[in-house]
């Protein structure tokens, strides 16, 4: 198969690829990583559900080629949990049953670990913003806000 060779970091791992000129990120992620956390919602960036971090700064893995790797950094869901640990955003979401059907939920993790590395004592207002880009369509939002304010508080160790 030919393809565009990439060489890129998922997780903290390097990994290479061949994709097409029309794949998106979401699509290498999916498809030819096997890293299926990340959903398709819309496929037009409104969702969240695709959200991962690329070189530090959240992005919708459905607007990004994966050609656009190259050389670059991507952390996903699957890169939340350490040695089999999870991450207090992953404890909290299930401590306040902040989540239902689960398309949502990995981009609102991911969303949520990238409010709280830019700002780790967010007020209410300043969650629901950096949460913002991301919809769930089966739960209300209070929960994912209860556990995310819970998550900070363990993550800076208050």
């Amino acid at each position: 198969m030919s393809g565009i060779a990439v060489s890129t970091i998922v997780n903290g791992d390097r990994v290479e690829f061949l994709c097409q000129p029309e794949e998106t990120l979401l699509d290498v992620l999916r498809d030819r990583l096997g890293l299926t956390g990340a959903k398709e919602g819309c496929g037009t960036g409104d969702c969240g559900a695709c959200s991962v971090i690329l070189d530090g700064r959240l992005v919708c893995a459905c607007l990004v080629l994966g050609a656009e790797l190259e050389g670059r950094r991507v952390e996903t869901v699957e890169g939340l949990a350490v040695g089999g640990r999870l991450h207090p955003l992953q404890e909290k979401f299930l401590e306040h049953a902040a989540l239902q059907c689960g398309i949502c939920t990995p981009g609102l993790l991911m969303a949520a670990k990238d409010l709280l590395a830019r700002n780790p004592d967010p007020t209410e207002a300043e969650i629901r913003l950096g949460l913002a880009g991301n919809l769930c369509r089966c739960t209300g939002y209070d929960k994912i806000v209860r556990a995310v304010e819970d998550a900070a508080r363990v993550m800076r160790g208050a």
